[in-house]
């Protein structure tokens, strides 16, 4: 079986009962918030879709956007929106990367370094990717 996405880290910000906690990304859907399609089953404490697919009502905690990753096959995709001035870059890329899932990293790490040089043009990528997470 695979390993479950959050794994035994109590220290993250996913809830008790979030399905992140027992099941790998793509196993469960994500939500934008709790809702009547997707009510809360007392017999186990879990959340589930009317096709019995586990969701997780807090995206912002997991760091995933709200899509039916096991109910429709959505990609595990984010998209790089960089600011409108250079001064919000750093604050962006930093609330981005340390807010993405850890399975999205590489893939943002990727589009940032396309973009930062396209939309900034005198923008040291890297040194602004280091500043940013550090």
């Amino acid at each position: 079986m695979a390993e479950a996405f959050v794994s035994q880290d109590v220290l993250h910000r996913a809830c008790g009962v979030c399905p992140s906690r027992r099941l790998p990304v793509g196993e469960f859907d994500v939500h934008e918030r709790p809702s009547r399609e997707a009510p809360f089953d007392p017999a186990d404490g879990y959340r589930y879709s009317a096709g019995g697919v586990p969701v997780c009502v807090h995206p912002e905690k997991v760091g995933l956007p709200a899509a039916g990753y096991k109910s429709e096959g959505a990609a595990l995709v984010m998209k790089v929106e960089l600011p409108a001035t250079e001064a919000e870059l750093v604050p962006y890329l930093h609330d981005l990367l340390y807010g993405a899932a850890p399975v999205l990293l590489d893939d943002l790490i990727g589009q940032a370094s396309a973009e930062i040089p396209r939309v900034f043009p005198g923008v040291d990528v890297v040194e602004t990717l280091r500043r940013a997470l550090s």
